[in-house]
């Protein structure tokens, strides 16, 4: 096994391959994160964006699918990044690959959850739209008051809402394979949503709280990405016995 373990990270709507630049500045030698970018953004901005989370796997797994078969890896995301790092995960099992070793999920509730979803941001008017980002705070000041910025901004944002928002949850096989989720105290979300979790894997759920709203990860970047070593040094520990 090489010295480091991947660990492949899934950005939150809007989000980028810089998305996670201060989790790498933390991360220990153990482990080597890789950042992946959706389509119409940041490198892959002359791409077509992608509104549905089916597409978003698929072009997903094209791009991981030479990273995982010869050696162990996990993989984290962001709340759209954590529904996608399950629907991802589905899908490396139903093609035959190896499995990750662990999963990590921040800042969503259980995927079953997300079809009861009655707020559709993607579909809001412009200025309801910008009020709900600013609630999100997970939007620089400088973007929001920037109409420039905002035009650039705007199309990605909906469309990463549109895919997680239309997301139709269906029942499948738990996976067995350790998760570890891990959400902000002040997030809307319910503690039996977040629950909800636990149906999608055999083994026992790790559910961690950090005190904060959903971009809680900002401010506990260094504790998580503690965690994530911790828990992949465990993982790889009894994968070698």
């Amino acid at each position: 096994m090489n010295s480091s373990l991947n660990v492949i990270c899934l950005p939150f709507a809007g989000g980028n391959k810089y998305s996670y630049r201060e989790f790498r500045v933390h991360s220990p030698s153990s482990i080597n994160l890789i950042p992946l970018e959706y389509p119409g953004r940041g490198g892959r901005i002359k791409e077509d964006l992608l509104s549905d989370t089916s597409a978003l796997v698929d072009d997903l797994y094209k791009i991981i699918v030479t990273l995982i078969d010869n050696q162990d890896y996990a993989i984290y995301g962001h709340s759209l990044g954590g529904l996608l790092t399950y629907l991802l995960t589905k899908k490396i099992i139903e093609k035959g690959h190896r499995p990750p070793v662990h999963l990590f999920i921040t800042g969503t509730t259980g995927p079953s959850s997300l079809s009861r979803t009655e707020k559709k941001r993607h579909l809001m008017p412009k200025r309801e739209f910008i009020q709900e980002l600013k609630d999100l705070q997970g939007m620089p000041d400088e973007i929001l008051a920037s109409d420039e910025l905002l035009e650039y901004y705007e199309p990605i944002l909906r469309s990463d809402f549109q895919a997680s928002e239309s997301y139709s949850y269906e029942y499948s096989e738990p996976l067995d394979i350790p998760i570890t989720v891990i959400t902000g105290l002040a997030e809307n979300m319910t503690d039996e949503d977040i629950g909800l979790w636990q149906n999608e894997t055999k083994q026992i759920v790790d559910f961690k709280c950090f005190p904060g709203n959903h971009f809680f990860i900002y401010d506990y970047t260094r504790e998580i990405v503690q965690i994530i070593s911790n828990k992949i040094s465990l993982t790889t520990k009894v994968y070698q016995v």
